[in-house]
């Protein structure tokens, strides 16, 4: 059985710095979901629970604002939409209707509190983090536009194709995102400053 000073040996041998970083990107993902779920179903947002109400109701709409308008003017899609409920919908192939719903839990405020959660924690210098948080921030809210849009689009072709569109591909999509923001942190800044910590 390993000790704790194996672990930590294994865990400083620059040969193995891929391996370790990958498994605590994994960990810190699945903490913060879990971390979020209990928040959210137990605590109900405690002690913020009005002002995550208002932030996901800003986010929501938002979101709804910025899909309709890529729809609209990037892929000069005929929409139809209805404000009040966040209603989009467009003409299908059969004659029916492709739609969606920006739903509170279409916000990005899952993915936001992922994506904080990872980077504060997540070794690497602060001078860059300061940037690169709020960076990623707006990658990830324009990457759920892009979710929205791609599940309204797909069922223009393949009307019956929401429920893979919406729980797979798109969902798969949102955490490679993610995940490739995050290897760009590793390769581009954490790396290089442990280098020049080792050749100080």
């Amino acid at each position: 059985m390993k000790t704790f000073a194996d672990i930590k040996a294994y865990c400083s041998d620059p040969k193995n710095r891929n391996t370790v970083n990958v498994g605590l990107f994994v960990l810190l993902i699945i903490s913060s979901h879990y971390l979020y779920l209990l928040w959210k179903d137990v605590m109900l947002f405690w002690p913020f629970a009005k002002l995550v109400d208002k932030l996901m109701l800003w986010s929501v709409d938002l979101v709804f604002s910025q899909a309709t308008w890529l729809l609209d003017s990037v892929f000069r899609i005929d929409i139809t939409t209805v404000t009040s409920s966040r209603f989009i919908a467009t003409p299908n192939v059969d004659g029916g209707w492709a739609r969606v719903t920006v739903a509170p839990e279409c916000a990005s405020l899952k993915q936001w509190m992922h994506w904080l959660f990872l980077m504060i924690l997540f070794p690497g210098p602060w001078k860059h983090k300061l940037w690169y948080i709020p960076a990623g921030l707006v990658i990830i809210e324009w990457t759920n536009v892009v979710r929205i849009c791609g599940v309204l689009l797909m069922q223009i072709p393949w009307p019956n194709s929401f429920q893979i569109a919406h729980d797979y591909i798109f969902k798969v999509f949102f955490y490679l995102i993610i995940f490739l923001m995050w290897v760009l942190w590793v390769e581009k800044f954490y790396n290089p400053s442990i280098k020049s910590k080792q050749h100080e």
